[in-house]
């Protein structure tokens, strides 16, 4: 039996999740977190996948995302097409502003204003993206790959284009971070390539090939930890690789670590509020794997997290021969 340490308010962030680590409820949850992060971080074998769901970058975590990134804190990114167009969108200079939740809808509609709970954007603006993409599908007709080769080649396209700015897959092109997106066709960036399908380009896009890209990328793996942002396709997609893995006479015995942050509940039985425990009798998780479920708006979970990572800076040793 270990005493709970009152909370102590400091200036150092760090310290205050390290102490948060030592009381009760979310907050110890929180500050567990970090240090299972850490542990991955630090941990030479470990190859750190995040699963990006929820519309976090018109929330405004994309500065928060790009330094996980840039200081290698996550290896793979499994992301929602939205979260990618609207991380473009951001690059281009398509931005989200600050609304409210309690508006007429219908005068918004009527305004071309798209609301996504107290943020605002300009319907037009995301439909000039669209045609942006769309232009790019028709330019490297005919296409079939992955969703990540497919992102990797539309960023390499855009950074041609920009002078200025900053952008979540603008860093994981520069820092050789795969990004996959499982569910693309649920998303702008689908809706832009069906644009171009329409008007006779042929792109196709292999979701089997993402599947069995990421399966092997687990597979040549010593260890691999997994951080959850929300739940949906991108949890599941990076969960079932242990499965495939598993399938195919890998058995590595599930992820070493794992983190989600997510305002989910397990007792509905979805899969983004199931817990690690659940996990684990499926395979997708290790029996012993070091583990935290923190039920907090990522929107306060994140800032939070990384900026503690930041303050503490661990030391990575990135694995290699992976991609």
């Amino acid at each position: 039996m270990k005493p709970i340490t009152p909370v102590q308010p400091v200036r150092e962030i760090d310290l205050l999740l390290l102490n948060m680590g030592n009381s009760g409820f979310q907050g110890r949850k929180l500050g567990e977190s970090m240090n299972v992060w850490k542990n991955m971080i630090e941990d030479p074998d470990c190859t750190i996948f995040l699963g990006l769901s929820g519309a976090m970058i018109p929330a405004g975590m994309q500065a928060c995302l790009s330094e996980l990134v840039e200081r290698r804190y996550v290896d793979v990114i499994v992301s929602t097409g939205a979260n990618i167009f609207h991380d473009i969108c951001e690059h281009q200079g398509v931005h989200h502003y600050r609304g409210h939740h309690h508006v007429d809808d219908a005068e918004l509609f009527n305004k071309g204003i798209d609301r996504i709970y107290d943020v605002f954007a300009y319907e037009g603006e995301f439909r000039d993206v669209d045609r942006l993409i769309a232009e790019y599908a028709h330019s490297i007709s005919p296409y079939t790959g992955s969703s990540r080769d497919f992102i990797g080649k539309l960023t390499e396209h855009l950074q041609d284009k920009w002078s200025s700015g900053s952008s979540l897959v603008s860093a994981c092109a520069d820092a050789g971070v795969p990004v996959f997106i499982p569910a693309l066709s649920d998303s702008s960036i689908g809706i832009a390539l069906l644009m171009a399908r329409r008007e006779g380009a042929e792109i196709n896009i292999d979701q089997l090939g993402d599947a069995d890209e990421i399966t092997r990328i687990v597979e040549h793996s010593p260890k691999t930890g997994v951080i959850y942002v929300g739940g949906g396709v991108p949890k599941n997609f990076i969960q079932q690789t242990q499965i495939i893995a598993s399938i195919h006479d890998n058995n590595l015995g599930g992820h070493a670590y794992a983190i989600q942050y997510t305002t989910d509940a397990p007792h509905w039985g979805g899969l983004s509020g199931c817990t690690f425990e659940e996990a684990v009798s499926w395979g997708k998780e290790s029996v012993n794997s070091a583990h935290v479920q923190v039920f907090c708006d990522a929107t306060i979970a994140l800032p939070l997290v990384v900026s503690g990572l930041k303050a503490m800076n661990p030391e990575r040793m990135v694995p290699s021969g992976l991609f």
